[in-house]
């Protein structure tokens, strides 16, 4: 019988960034505050990773975002009075948005040093056992994407990151793997390349904001190399344990979406309604009336 791998129970929410892109919204409003469908981004993170079995939750962020951590406090007042006015539906919302006792954990960066600083920043709160990363811009709609990756973990153990093409032209935005042998959906790593250059980019498989990573990650982490960018990149220490552990890329099902700029986060909201059966009609004939008018024919033409 094979090793099998630690269980993976705890997962780091990395929610310090200022989220510039969606100015003026988020000079007051934390961006994974932000609405996709009824909730915030943060909550879809924080349901996906509740769903793949992750039992402890580490928001690694600044502060001035209390408001990420008191959206999962209990509200005893709006829970009275839902009751009292018997809102069995919208007791069910807030008791979806509202953390067991203990079960959530904020650390702080107090510096924007980069992602690879931020996990690094959660290394007390791991401790010595294997840990998710889930960045709250990456949306997937369709299958749990976590849970996806939970599974393949059980089997192949080690590092696991969540992968997509993308076009060559885009992966100087990503982490690039350096293939060895792609199996389809898993794939074995030689190398890892942060935002090549598209003529120097080993493939255009890219990562996503889905890991599940050993804590010997740490350990690399922690000499504070800065790379691309200036910053503290997890792509180079996660590298550097190519060939001493297990190292895969995973592709996962379903369509994921960049909530991290206005367009992405339009068209994650725009998929959501269309898998939500009571919205989905209305939806369908207000686009279908939108592009029919005048106006917007004109710019659909000007566009294409």
């Amino acid at each position: 019988m094979g090793h099998v791998p630690l269980k993976v129970k705890k997962a780091v929410f990395p929610v310090a960034g200022l989220g510039t892109r969606f100015l003026p919204a988020t000079k007051v409003l934390p961006k994974e505050m932000l609405i996709l469908g009824s909730k915030p981004l943060i909550q879809h993170a924080y349901e996906e990773a509740r769903a793949a079995g992750i039992e402890e939750f580490v928001f690694v962020s600044s502060r001035d975002k209390s408001l990420i951590e008191s959206h999962f406090r209990p509200h005893s007042a709006l829970h009275q009075t839902l009751t009292e006015r018997h809102k069995t539906a919208e007791l069910a919302s807030l008791q979806d948005s509202t953390a067991d006792e203990g079960r959530i954990s904020v650390v702080y960066q107090d510096e924007p040093l980069g992602l690879g600083h931020a996990v690094w920043c959660a290394r007390e709160a791991i401790g010595n056992e294997p840990f998710a990363v889930i960045l709250p811009d990456d949306v997937v709609i369709g299958s749990p994407c976590l849970a996806q990756m939970i599974k393949a973990y059980e089997e192949v153990g080690g590092n696991l990151v969540a992968v997509e093409n993308v076009p060559r032209a885009e992966t100087c935005k990503y982490g690039v793997l350096d293939i060895e042998h792609d199996g389809g959906r898993l794939i074995s790593v030689r190398g890892l390349v942060e935002k090549p250059e598209p003529a120097q980019a080993p493939s255009t498989l890219t990562i996503i904001g889905r890991y599940i990573l050993q804590p010997e990650v740490f350990d690399h982490l922690s000499s504070a190399v800065k790379g691309v960018g200036g910053e503290i990149q997890l792509t180079d220490s996660l590298a550097k344990l190519i060939g001493v552990q297990p190292f895969h890329g995973f592709r996962f099902e379903g369509k994921r979406y960049d909530c991290g700029n206005s367009i992405g986060l339009l068209k994650a909201n725009v998929a959501y309604a269309m898998n939500d059966n009571a919205a989905v009609g209305p939806l369908a004939e207000f686009l279908r009336d939108a592009l029919n008018s005048n106006t917007a024919s004109q710019q659909y033409s000007r566009a294409l």
